[in-house]
C-alpha cells in the first residue's frame, strides 16, 4: 500500500483541508491538544492544532493521503504527541481484513510494534491519558483458532518502535467497543448481548445494559456498526451509554439501568434530565449526532432544540451564526468542535452551557403543555399574600379544589426517583452547619402537626376575586406509630414533631424531626405528595450533633428497622417503587422477617421475581434482595430458601439458552462474564517466540529444519526423563499465564484434535450472595470479620442443587485450593519438624538440630493456634459445635506444650509426645476432607454423630447407672488396705481375698489348706475400688470383656449374675443392636453429596474469614455479584429428568425460559409426563383423603361401639341392682 504525506503551509488558507470534501470522521487527542479528521470522499486524514487556539477556527498543519486501493478506514485516533493511528480494511476475496497503521506526524515515519507479528485483523485502537496506545486484534493459537487480544503499548519511541506493556485476552464472542480517553483504565466491551465497563487496573467489571436484539438489528459487519452507533459518558454516579438513538442511564449505586430515552422522541424527558446536575453534562454529550451529516442533525429533535435556543440567545460565536447549520460534535468536557464550510471550529463549552437557561425557562414551549410548575416563594412573598383560601372557602368558592382529591396511592415509580441520586446530603449538611434562628422557612409546601400525624399542603398563588389567594393543590397526612419505646415523654403530644424545613429543589423538601429525617416529593403531573425517604433517628430538638454525625457520609443513611415500624406509608412506598425497592429492599425484607409479616415477605418476594422476569438482562439485581436476606430466612422461614432454590434452578439472565462446544470438561465450571484473562506475565515468552520467528526468516530453511529437529529431540528427552517435574512446571507456567499459546500468523497449527463437549450456560441465581459489606475497619476485620450471606448460611436447600455446587467450585478454583494447599503445607512443616524431633532416637540426631526442630514446631504451632483462637473469638458456640475443632486445637496446643516442656526441662515426656503425635496424625488425615472421595465419609461421620448424639447420651447414662450399682455392690468395705501388706478379713471384695492363690500338694496327695503362693493384688484385681475404674470396667464389659467380674463366684453371688444379665440383655444385646440400626438409618439419610458440599463450604468460609485479608474479601474477581457456570448437556438432560420425576421441576415459573431449555435439550413428552405425574399425584392425594375419611369413620364407629358397650355395662349393672333389690324383698 502506498501513502503520501503532505505538509500544509500554516499561512496558506486558500486550499481547504480535504480539498473541501465532506468530513466523515473526527477524533481528538486525550488531553485535547490535537484533532484529526478523515474524509471518505478523497481519502485523506488531516491534523489540526487545537492547543494553540483559544476559540475560533483551527488550522490544519498536516495531511495524510491514503492509497486508493484502501477500501475503508474503520477508525482513526491521535495522541497528544501528534501521533496518528488508523485501522484500514481491504478485501482478500474471502472477507475484509483490517490492518493497523501508525504514523509519527512530527517526522512522517511509520512506527512499529515489537509484538505485532501475532495480530491478524484489528478491531479498535485508541490513546489514553497516560500516553499508552491500546488496540484489539485477532491472534492465532497453536490449535488453529483465534483469540481476541487487547494490547497496551508504551508510546515511548525507541528506534521507531513501541514496546508492549500489558496483554489481555477477552472472549471470542466479545467486542471492544470503546476506550475511555479521560479515564485511562476504563474499557467498554460488548459480550453475551451485554455492554460492560472494565477497569484494566482493578480488573473490576460492571454490567451496564443488556439487550438480545442488537445483533439482529445489523444485517452484516456487526462489529463496526455497533462501534459507530455506540457512545458513552460517565461520572462517579452514573454511566450513560447511547446505542443508536437510545440513551440508557446506569446507576453505579443501584447496579441497574434506571432510565432510558429516545433522543428523537422523548424530548420532554430529556429536558427533565437537564434539571439534574449530575446527569446534565452526560446527556448533553450523548445528544450530539453520531454521524456528521446535515440529515442526521435534522432528525435529532433534542439537538435541534439546543441549536435553536443557542442561536436565539446568540451563544454561538458570530462566525458560526450563518444560514447553514454548523455540524457540532462534543469531543471533550471543555470544548465543542464544529464543522462549517470544511473547517474545524473550537467553541468553549463551559462558558456557553452556563448561559443555557433556556433549558428551564422554555420548558413550556418545548413541551407544549400548560404550566404545572409551582414556583417557590420566599418568606417575604408569602407574608405579602393577602389571604389564603381556607377549606370552607374552597367548598363555597367555585370548588377550586377538593382537598380530598389527592390520591396518595398513585403509582409513581415509573418516574425517575431523583432523590436516590442527587447530592442532597451536601445541602442538608450545609444547613446543619449554618442552622437558621427561625425554625420554619416559609415555603410553597406547607406542613402542620396534629398529634402523631404530619400534614403537608401544597399551595399555588392564584388570582381569586381580584385578590391574590392560595389555591390548595394537594394534601398529604402521614400517621406514625409512636407507641411504647418510640414515645418521647419529655415532649407534649403536639411537640413530637419538632420540625425544620430544608428546601432541596423546586419539588423536594426535607423535614428534620425528633423521630428522624423525611424527604417528600411533589409530583406535578399526578398532583400528589409521596414520602420518598424516611430514616428513624432518636434525637431531640437541641441534639444537632447527632444529626451531623448521622449525615456525615456522602449518601443518606439506610432506613433502619424502626423506620419501617413507625410508618406504614413508608413501607408501601418502598415496596411499590422500583428504584426504592432495589435500594432499600434488603432492609425492608429484613424488617418483614423479624416482625413475622408473612404477607409483606410474600409481596417482596413476588415483586423481585416479577421485576427480574420483566427484564432478565438488566433487573437481575432484584434477586439480590432475596439472596442477601437468606441468612435471616434460614433462621425464621427456611421454606423460602427451598422455594427459591427450586424456582431458580437452571435459569439464565436471557430469554434463551446458548449451547457451546468446549474443548475441556467444564461441567459445573463457574465463571463471571466476560472472562478476561491477564496475559501480561507472558510478555517475555511472547518475545522469545518473536525472536525465533525472526531467526526462522533469516536462516536457510534446511538449516533451520535441522536445528528444529535437534531441539525437539533434546527437549523430548529432557521432558520424558524428568516428566513429573517438567509436567508440573509446564502446568504452573500455563496456569498462571507465564506462557501462552500464541503462534505467528504463518505458523503451522498443532495437529492435536480434541473432540469438543456440548455445554450449556446457566446463571447462579444467588446474586451478591458471596459479597461482603463494602464499609469496614481494617483492624477490626482482623479480629472480628464481617460475614457474607454465604458464610452465614450453610443450608441443605442451597447445596442440593447445581447452583450451590457451582458457587463452591468457583470459590475453590479461584482462591480456595491455593490457600488450602498453603495451610496444608505449613501444617506438614509442623508435623515434619515435631515428628522428626520426637521419633528419631537421640543417637541418630544432633542435639542442636533437635532443638531447632522443637523451636520451629513451637513457632508453626503458634501460627496455627492463632487462627484457631480467632475462630473461637468470632463464634465460640459454632466453634464448639464443630467436632473436628477438638482435633485442630489439640494438634496445636499439645505439640507446643510438649516442645516447650522438653526445651525447658530437657525431659522427654514420652506420654505427652505420644498424644501430640496422635492428634497431629489425625489432623493430617482431616485435610483429606476437601476431596470428595474422602470427604463424603468425614461428612457422614459428623452428620450421623449429630443425629444419634441423644441416643449416645441415653446409653452413657445407663452405663453410668450400672457402673454405680456394681461399684456399691463390689467395692471393699474397708478401704484402708495396702497392696504391699496382706490384709486378712471377711470382706469378699477385699483384693487380697479374691486374688488367685496356689496351694502346696502334700505327699499323701492332699492340698495344704494354707496358701503356698499368693498372687499379689493390684488395681485391676478389683476394678470397683473406685468409681472411675468401675466406669472403665463397664466399658470393657460393653466390648465383651467381662474379666473384671471373673474374680467373684457367680454361684455364690446371684446379684452379680442378675446385674450382668440385665447389662448384657439391655445394653449389649438390645441397645447396641438398636444403635447399629440407627447408624444404618442415619448413614442412608446422609449418604449423599449434600453433606460433603456443606462441609466444603464450611472450609471455604473458614478460609475467607480467617486467612484472606479484609481487602481481599472485597475483590470483585474473587467475589463477583453474578456468577455463571457451564453444564454438560447430557448431564443436564439427566438432571432435569430426575427433577421432573421427583416433582421438583416447576414449569410455571420462568415458563418460556424452561420451555426453551427443554426444547434445546430435546426432552420430549415433558408436558405429557407432567400431566401424567400430576394425575398420579392427584390420585394419590384422593386415595389419601379417602383413607383419612375411612379412618375417621372407623374412629367414629369405634367411639360409638365403645359408648354402646359402656351403656350395655351400665344396663347390666342396673339390672343386677334391681335383681338384688327384688331378692332382698323376697327374703323379707
Amino acid at each position: 500500500m502506498r501513502e503520501i504525506s503532505i505538509k500544509i503551509d500554516k499561512d496558506n488558507d486558500i486550499n481547504k483541508p480535504h480539498n473541501g470534501k465532506h468530513i466523515t470522521m473526527i477524533e481528538v487527542s486525550p488531553k485535547g491538544k490535537y484533532l484529526v479528521t478523515y474524509s471518505e470522499e478523497n481519502k485523506t486524514i488531516a491534523s489540526w492544532n487545537v492547543e494553540d487556539v483559544n476559540e475560533g477556527q483551527l488550522k490544519s498543519d498536516y495531511q495524510h493521503i491514503i492509497d486508493e486501493h484502501v477500501e475503508i478506514v474503520r477508525k482513526i485516533c491521535v495522541s497528544d504527541d501528534k501521533i496518528l493511528a488508523y485501522i484500514w480494511g481491504f478485501n482478500n476475496y474471502v472477507n475484509i481484513i483490517n490492518k493497523l497503521k501508525i504514523i509519527d506526524m512530527n517526522n512522517h515515519k511509520e512506527i512499529e510494534l515489537n509484538l505485532d507479528i501475532f495480530s491478524n485483523s484489528y478491531y479498535h485502537c485508541s490513546f489514553n491519558l497516560k500516553g499508552e496506545f491500546i488496540f484489539c486484534s485477532d491472534v492465532l493459537n497453536r490449535y488453529g483458532t483465534y483469540h481476541k487480544i487487547i494490547w497496551i503499548y508504551s508510546t515511548q519511541t525507541k528506534n521507531n518502535k513501541w514496546t508492549c506493556k500489558r496483554i489481555y485476552k477477552i472472549p471470542n464472542d466479545s467486542e471492544l467497543l470503546d476506550i475511555s480517553k479521560y479515564d485511562s483504565e476504563k474499557i467498554y466491551l460488548f459480550s453475551n448481548n451485554n455492554f460492560y465497563e472494565w477497569n484494566i487496573l482493578t480488573e473490576k467489571i460492571i454490567k451496564l445494559f443488556g439487550n438480545e436484539t442488537y445483533k439482529e438489528k445489523y444485517e452484516s459487519d456487526f462489529i463496526w456498526c455497533i462501534k459507530k452507533d455506540f457512545r458513552i459518558s460517565s461520572n462517579e454516579k452514573f454511566i450513560c451509554l447511547r446505542i443508536k438513538n437510545k440513551i440508557i442511564v446506569y446507576s453505579i449505586d443501584l447496579n441497574i439501568p434506571i432510565f432510558s430515552l429516545d433522543i428523537n422522541n422523548d424530548i420532554i424527558q430529556s429536558y427533565n434530565f437537564m434539571n439534574l446536575p449530575d446527569l446534565y453534562p452526560l446527556v448533553l454529550n450523548l445528544s450530539f449526532p453520531n454521524e456528521l451529516t446535515q440529515d442526521t442533525l435534522l432528525n435529532n429533535r433534542i439537538w435541534n432544540s439546543i441549536m435553536k435556543y443557542c442561536w436565539k440567545n446568540s451563544q454561538l460565536p458570530k462566525e458560526l451564526q450563518t444560514e447553514n447549520l454548523p455540524i457540532l460534535s462534543l469531543l471533550t468536557n471543555k470544548h465543542i468542535f464544529g464543522i462549517l464550510d470544511g473547517y474545524i471550529w473550537k467553541i468553549k463549552l463551559e462558558e456557553r452551557t452556563s448561559k443555557m437557561s433556556f433549558l428551564y425557562e422554555n420548558y413550556d414551549e418545548l413541551s407544549n403543555e400548560p404550566d404545572k410548575i409551582i414556583k417557590s416563594l420566599n418568606s417575604d412573598e408569602l407574608n405579602n399574600v393577602n389571604s389564603i383560601i381556607t377549606d370552607s372557602e374552597i367548598s363555597d368558592a367555585d370548588k377550586i379544589i377538593d382537598s380530598n382529591g389527592c390520591n396518595d396511592n398513585k403509582e409513581i415509580y415509573e418516574d425517575l426517583n431523583t432523590h436516590l441520586f442527587n447530592p442532597y446530603t451536601d445541602t442538608i449538611r450545609k444547613w446543619l452547619k449554618n442552622k437558621p434562628n427561625n425554625q420554619m422557612e416559609k415555603l410553597t409546601i406547607k406542613w402542620k402537626v396534629n398529634g402523631v400525624k404530619l400534614k403537608l399542603l401544597v399551595l399555588k398563588k392564584i388570582s381569586f376575586n381580584e385578590q391574590n389567594k392560595w389555591k390548595l393543590i394537594c394534601v398529604r397526612t402521614d400517621k406514625f406509630n409512636l407507641q411504647g419505646n418510640y414515645s418521647n415523654n419529655s415532649y407534649e403530644q403536639n411537640d413530637l414533631f419538632t420540625i425544620y424545613n430544608i428546601k432541596l429543589n423546586e419539588n423536594y423538601i426535607t423535614i428534620l424531626t425528633n423521630i428522624g429525617l423525611l424527604i417528600y416529593h411533589f409530583d406535578e403531573n399526578n398532583e400528589s405528595i409521596s414520602l420518598n425517604y424516611f430514616c428513624y433517628m432518636n434525637s431531640d430538638e437541641h441534639d444537632m450533633q447527632y444529626y451531623k454525625k448521622m449525615l456525615s457520609k456522602p449518601t443518606l443513611p439506610l432506613p433502619n428497622h424502626d423506620s419501617f415500624k413507625l410508618s406504614d406509608a413508608w413501607i408501601s412506598y418502598v415496596k411499590n417503587n422500583k428504584e426504592s425497592l432495589l435500594k432499600y429492599g434488603i432492609e425492608l425484607l429484613s424488617f418483614a422477617i423479624k416482625e413475622h409479616k408473612l404477607k409483606l415477605i410474600d409481596d417482596i418476594y413476588e415483586k423481585c421475581m416479577i421485576y427480574f422476569k420483566d427484564d432478565l438482562k438488566n433487573n437481575v439485581m432484584f434477586l439480590s434482595i432475596i439472596t442477601t436476606s437468606i441468612p435471616l430466612l434460614n433462621e425464621y422461614y427456611p421454606e423460602y430458601i427451598l422455594k427459591y432454590s427450586l424456582e431458580t434452578i437452571m435459569i439464565i439472565d436471557s430469554s434463551f439458552y446458548d449451547i457451546k462446544h468446549q474443548y475441556n470438561n467444564l461441567h459445573l465450571y463457574s465463571f463471571q462474564y466476560p472472562q478476561i484473562i491477564n496475559l501480561t506475565r507472558s510478555i517475555l515468552w511472547t518475545k522469545c517466540i518473536v525472536l525465533s520467528y525472526k531467526i526462522f526468516h533469516k536462516l536457510n530453511l534446511l538449516f533451520f529444519t535441522i536445528i528444529f529437529i535437534i531441539q525437539n529431540l533434546i527437549m523430548t528427552f529432557l521432558i520424558y526423563s524428568i516428566f513429573p517435574i517438567s509436567f508440573s512446571i509446564s502446568y504452573i507456567l500455563t496456569k498462571y499465564h507465564f506462557i501462552n499459546d500464541f503462534k505467528s500468523f504463518n505458523g503451522a497449527s498443532s495437529g492435536v484434535k480434541i473432540t469438543p463437549t456440548p455445554t450449556i450456560t446457566f446463571m447462579i441465581p444467588y446474586i451478591k450472595f458471596v459479597n461482603y459489606p463494602k464499609d469496614y475497619d481494617w483492624l477490626l476485620e482482623i479480629i472480628m470479620p464481617q460475614s457474607s450471606p454465604f458464610v452465614k448460611t450453610i443450608s441443605d436447600d442451597i447445596y442440593k442443587t447445581w447452583n450451590g455446587e457451582a458457587i463452591i467450585n468457583f470459590k475453590w478454583n479461584t482462591f480456595g485450593k491455593y490457600y488450602y494447599l498453603i495451610i496444608w503445607a505449613t501444617f506438614m512443616a509442623l508435623l515434619g519438624c515435631f515428628t522428626t524431633a520426637a521419633t528419631i532416637p537421640q543417637q541418630y540426631i544432633d542435639k542442636d538440630v533437635q532443638v531447632q526442630l522443637l523451636v520451629a514446631s513451637i513457632i508453626l504451632g503458634l501460627i496455627h493456634l492463632s487462627f484457631e483462637i480467632r475462630q473461637i473469638i468470632y463464634n465460640p458456640i459454632k466453634w464448639i459445635r464443630n467436632f473436628w475443632n477438638i482435633f485442630n486445637i489439640l494438634a496445636c496446643v499439645l505439640p507446643i506444650f510438649s516442645a516447650a516442656h522438653w526445651l525447658q526441662t530437657d525431659d522427654k515426656h514420652v506420654k505427652l509426645l505420644s498424644f501430640s503425635c496422635l492428634f497431629l496424625d489425625i489432623k493430617f488425615l482431616l485435610f483429606f476432607r476437601v476431596f470428595e472421595s474422602f470427604g463424603v465419609y468425614f461428612a457422614i461421620i459428623i452428620s450421623v454423630a449429630k443425629q444419634i448424639i441423644s441416643f449416645i447420651v441415653v446409653l452413657f447414662i445407663i452405663i453410668i447407672s450400672f457402673a454405680h450399682s456394681f461399684y456399691i455392690m463390689l467395692s471393699p468395705i474397708d478401704t484402708n488396705f495396702s497392696f504391699d501388706n496382706r490384709v486378712i478379713n471377711n470382706d469378699p471384695n477385699n483384693p487380697w481375698n479374691i486374688v488367685p492363690t496356689y496351694g502346696k500338694v502334700l505327699d499323701d496327695g492332699t492340698i495344704d489348706s494354707n496358701p503356698y503362693i499368693i498372687q499379689l493384688p493390684n488395681e485391676n484385681t478389683n476394678m470397683f475400688i473406685s468409681y472411675q475404674s468401675a466406669l472403665f470396667a463397664m466399658y470393657k464389659f460393653l466390648t465383651g470383656d467381662s474379666s473384671s467380674l471373673s474374680n467373684w463366684s457367680y454361684m455364690n453371688n446371684p446379684s452379680i449374675v442378675i446385674l450382668s444379665v440385665l447389662f448384657s440383655l439391655l445394653i449389649v444385646v438390645y441397645l447396641m443392636n438398636l444403635f447399629i440400626g440407627l447408624l444404618n438409618i442415619a448413614i442412608d439419610k446422609d449418604n449423599d453429596r449434600v453433606s460433603y458440599l456443606k462441609q466444603k463450604a464450611e472450609i471455604l468460609a473458614e478460609i475467607e474469614l480467617f486467612y484472606l485479608l479484609p481487602h481481599q474479601r472485597r475483590w470483585k474477581e474473587w467475589f463477583p455479584e453474578v456468577i455463571y457456570y457451564y453444564a454438560n448437556v447430557d448431564k443436564t438432560r439427566e438432571e432435569i429428568k430426575k427433577l421432573i420425576s421427583d416433582g421438583q421441576w416447576n414449569a410455571d415459573v420462568f415458563s418460556e425460559m424452561r420451555e426453551d431449555l427443554l426444547k434445546k435439550l430435546n426432552i420430549q413428552n415433558y408436558k405429557t409426563d407432567q400431566k401424567l405425574l400430576k394425575e398420579i399425584q392427584e390420585k394419590q392425594e384422593a386415595d389419601q383423603k379417602l383413607l383419612k375419611e375411612m379412618q375417621e369413620k372407623n374412629e367414629t364407629d369405634q367411639k360409638l361401639l365403645k359408648e354402646l358397650q359402656e351403656k350395655h355395662e351400665n344396663d347390666q349393672k342396673l339390672l343386677k341392682e334391681i335383681r338384688e333389690i327384688l331378692l332382698n324383698k323376697t327374703m323379707i
